[in-house]
C-alpha cells in the first residue's frame, strides 16, 4: 500500500513547487509514484511535464449529466471508475491524475464517494501518492483521500501565512481527519528569526526546516520547464 503524502497551505506559497520538489526527491529513490494535482489553479502538471487530457471534475460533470449514456450490462460504478482510470497520465515512473473542479451544482456526494474508493484501491499500485491540495483543505474536507501518512503544510514566512498554518490546523482537528505526521516547511526564505520564530514555537506542527529562494527554479517557472529537469546542482 503507497504512503499518501498531502500538501497544503494558502495560495501563492510554492505548495506545486514544494510538490514537484518532494516527487523529485522520491523518483531519485524509489518508483512508482502517483501525483494527484487537486488544486484547480497549480501548474504541477507543467512543473512534472505531463499533459492530461481530461480532469477528473469533467468525469464527474459527465457522470452527473443528463445525456450520461452508459454501455448495457455496465453499472454507473463501474463506468466511472473505467474513466477514472483512462484519466491517469502515465509517465517513467510517475503517473499523474488532475482533479479538477466539476462546474455543476449539484450534489456529488456518490461520485466522490466513488472516488475516494477508486484512488484507495490505486494505492496498491505505488510506492507513493503525492497530492497537491488546493488553498485550504476542501479535497481534505471531502475525505476523497482517506487516511493521510504525512502532511506537509508550505508557508511563506510571514505573520499571515503563519496564521494560515494555524487555522489549517484547527481545520484538521475540526473535521478529525486521520494524519500520522504533520510536518511544517518555509518557502523561499532563510532561517526564521524574531517573531516568526516565535510563532513558529506556538505551533502545534513539526518545523521540518526553510526553502531558500533559487534563481533557477524562478528560471524554470518563467520558461515552463518541468521541475523534474532540474540539475542535481540545484535544491
Amino acid at each position: 500500500m503507497a504512503e499518501l503524502i498531502a500538501i497544503a497551505g494558502k495560495g501563492g506559497v510554492g505548495k506545486s513547487t514544494f510538490s514537484s520538489l518532494l516527487i523529485r526527491y522520491l523518483l531519485q529513490r524509489v518508483k512508482p509514484i502517483l501525483a494527484v494535482d487537486a488544486d484547480p489553479n497549480s501548474n504541477l502538471p507543467v512543473l512534472l511535464g505531463l499533459k492530461p487530457s481530461q480532469t477528473i471534475g469533467q468525469i464527474l460533470e459527465e457522470f452527473m449529466g443528463a445525456k450520461l449514456k452508459i454501455p448495457a450490462g455496465m453499472s454507473k460504478q463501474s463506468w466511472l471508475e473505467m474513466r477514472i482510470s483512462q484519466a491517469v497520465v502515465e509517465g517513467k515512473g510517475l503517473d499523474m491524475i488532475v482533479m479538477g473542479r466539476p462546474e455543476g451544482t449539484g450534489c456529488y456526494c456518490s461520485a466522490n464517494n466513488v472516488l475516494r474508493d477508486f484512488l484507495e484501491k490505486m494505492r496498491e499500485n505505488y510506492k507513493y501518492v503525492v497530492v497537491d491540495n488546493e488553498a485550504g483543505m476542501e479535497h481534505l474536507s471531502r475525505r476523497t483521500e482517506g487516511k493521510i501518512d504525512r502532511l506537509f503544510i508550505v508557508s511563506d514566512a510571514t505573520v499571515k501565512g503563519l496564521r494560515t498554518v494555524a487555522n489549517l490546523l484547527e481545520l484538521v482537528k475540526e473535521l478529525q481527519l486521520e494524519i500520522q505526521t504533520k510536518y511544517l516547511i518555509l518557502n523561499r526564505t532563510n532561517s526564521p528569526e524574531g517573531k516568526i520564530k516565535q510563532m513558529l514555537d506556538n505551533l502545534d506542527i513539526q518545523f521540518l526546516g526553510a526553502i531558500p529562494e533559487d534563481h533557477l527554479i524562478l528560471e524554470f517557472d518563467l520558461e515552463e520547464k518541468p521541475i523534474l529537469n532540474l540539475p542535481e546542482s540545484s535544491i
